[in-house]
C-alpha cells in the first residue's frame, strides 16, 4: 500500500498530527458559551452555532468518500486542513453573529471533510490489524486539542493578550498556527495510495444510462444512501449519531449545569467543558490497551453503563462534587464508542470502505440534532430537560449492545 518499505509506522506521526486538527471542532462548545454572554443569546439561539457546525456532515460526508476516490485519501485530508485554517482565521478579526456563523460554518465543512477522509486514510497505514484501537489511539489525540480548548479561551479572557486584550478568542490563534504546520508536514510525508491504471481508482457508476456528471453525482449519492440498507450500517450509523449528540451536548452543556446549579461564572464553569474531555482522553488512552486485551462486547457494555449513570447524576445532582462525577463518567463512557462502532461498520462492507467512512462521519450530524432539541428543552424546563434528551441516546446505545461482535 505504501510506495516504498520504510517502517510505516512513521508516517502515523503526520496522521495523528491530524487527528489533533480534527479535535479543533470540539472547540465549539465553550465558544458557544462565549459567544452566548458576549451577544446576550437565549440557550435555542446559542445552540445553532454547535448544530451549524455538525450540520454540514449532513452535506458533505459522502461527497467526501466519493472524492477520496477521485482524488485520494490524502489530498482530501490536506483539502479538510486548509478549509480548517481559513475557519480560525476569520474570527481574529470580529466576533459578531455573522462574523461566527461564518466561521463555524466553514470549522463544520472542514471538520467533515477531514472526519470522513482520516479514518481511511490511517487504515491506508495501519491496515486491517488493530484497526479499533488505532482509531481509539487517534481519539485519544483528537481529545487533547478539545481539552485544550477550554484552557485557551479562559486564558485569553483573564490574561492580558497583547493583541486581543482580555479576548477568549486566542485560543483561534494558537489552532491556526498549528493548523499551518499540520498541512506543512502531512503535504511533504510521501504516503502514497494505491494506483490503478496510473491513477487512484475512481468510482464507477454501473448504470450507464446517465451521462451528465451532475446526474452521476446523485446517482452516486443515492448508491451510498443505500448502503443503508445494511442493518450494521444502519445501526451503527445511528449508533454514530448518539455518541455525537452527547459529546456535543455535554460539551455545551455542562457549564451551564455549574452556572444554574451551583451559580458559578462562566469563566469558573469553563472547567466543567475541560474536564469532560480529560477523561474523554483518558477514556481513549486507556481504551487502546483494553480493546487489544478485552472483547469489545464488554467493553462497549462497560462505557454505555458509565453513561448511564452520569445521566442520572446530571439530571439529580445538586453540588459540584456530584456533578464533576458525572461530567467524568459521560467523558470516559463515551470516549470509545465512535471508533467501536465505525469500526464495526468499516469491516462489514470492506470493498466499499471509503463510502461506509462517509457514511458514518454523516453520522456526526447528531451534533446538530441533540443542540437544537436540548436548546429548547433547557429554555422550558432548565438543564434538566437538555440531559433529558441526550439520556435518549443512551438508551440508544443499549439497544446497539448484541451489534458489537467478539
Amino acid at each position: 500500500m505504501m510506495a516504498n518499505n520504510t517502517n510505516k509506522s512513521i508516517y502515523l506521526i503526520p496522521v495523528m498530527l491530524c487527528f489533533f486538527c480534527m479535535g479543533f471542532v470540539d472547540l465549539v462548545g465553550i465558544a458557544s458559551n462565549y459567544v452566548k454572554e458576549d451577544l446576550g443569546l437565549s440557550d435555542s439561539v446559542a445552540n445553532i452555532f454547535p448544530s451549524l457546525v455538525f450540520f454540514w456532515f449532513l452535506i458533505f460526508s459522502v461527497p467526501t468518500g466519493m472524492l477520496m476516490n477521485k482524488i485520494g485519501r490524502k489530498n482530501t485530508v490536506l483539502l479538510s486542513l486548509i478549509v480548517t485554517v481559513v475557519s480560525l482565521l476569520i474570527p481574529l478579526f470580529g466576533n459578531s453573529f455573522t462574523v461566527m456563523l461564518i466561521a463555524f460554518s466553514l470549522l463544520g465543512i472542514g471538520n467533515a471533510l477531514m472526519q470522513t477522509s482520516i479514518n481511511p486514510l490511517a487504515m491506508l497505514i495501519i491496515g486491517d490489524k488493530n484497526l479499533a484501537s488505532t482509531l481509539t489511539f487517534g481519539q485519544f489525540v483528537k481529545a487533547i486539542a478539545s481539552f485544550l480548548a477550554p484552557y485557551l479561551a479562559m486564558w485569553g479572557a483573564t490574561q492580558v493578550i497583547p493583541s486581543f486584550g482580555y479576548d477568549w478568542r486566542v485560543l483561534f490563534m494558537v489552532y491556526f498556527v498549528v493548523g499551518l504546520l499540520s498541512t506543512a508536514l502531512l503535504w511533504a510525508t510521501p504516503i502514497v495510495e494505491e494506483l490503478k491504471n496510473g491513477k487512484v481508482e475512481e468510482w464507477k457508476n454501473e448504470n450507464k444510462t446517465f451521462s451528465s456528471p451532475i446526474l452521476q453525482f446523485f446517482n452516486s449519492y443515492l448508491d451510498c444512501l443505500r448502503m443503508l440498507s445494511k442493518p450494521i450500517v444502519l445501526l451503527s450509523f445511528l449508533a454514530i449519531m448518539c455518541h455525537v449528540g452527547i459529546d456535543v451536548g455535554t460539551n455545551t452543556t455542562a457549564p451551564k449545569l455549574l452556572m444554574e446549579r451551583v451559580g458559578m461564572t462562566l469563566n469558573e464553569a469553563a472547567f466543567a467543558t475541560s474536564l469532560y474531555f480529560i477523561f474523554r482522553t483518558i477514556g481513549a488512552l486507556t481504551g487502546s490497551f483494553f480493546l487489544r486485551v478485552m472483547k469489545t462486547r464488554w467493553f462497549f457494555i462497560i462505557s454505555v453503563v458509565l453513561m448511564a449513570a452520569s445521566m442520572i447524576l446530571m439530571f439529580s445532582g445538586q453540588s459540584k462534587m456530584v456533578l464533576y462525577i458525572a461530567i467524568a463518567l459521560v467523558g470516559y463512557g463515551n470516549s470509545n464508542i465512535f471508533s467501536m462502532a465505525f469500526s464495526e461498520a468499516l469491516l462489514s462492507v470492506p470493498d466499499k470502505q471509503n463510502e461506509v467512512s462517509g457514511l458514518m462521519i454523516m453520522g456526526l450530524f447528531g451534533g446538530t440534532v441533540f443542540p437544537l432539541i436540548m436548546g429548547f428543552m433547557s429554555d422550558a424546563m432548565g438543564q434538566a430537560g437538555a440531559v433529558a434528551v441526550m439520556a435518549v441516546g443512551v438508551i440508544y446505545l443499549f439497544t446497539y449492545i448484541k451489534q458489537v461482535k467478539n
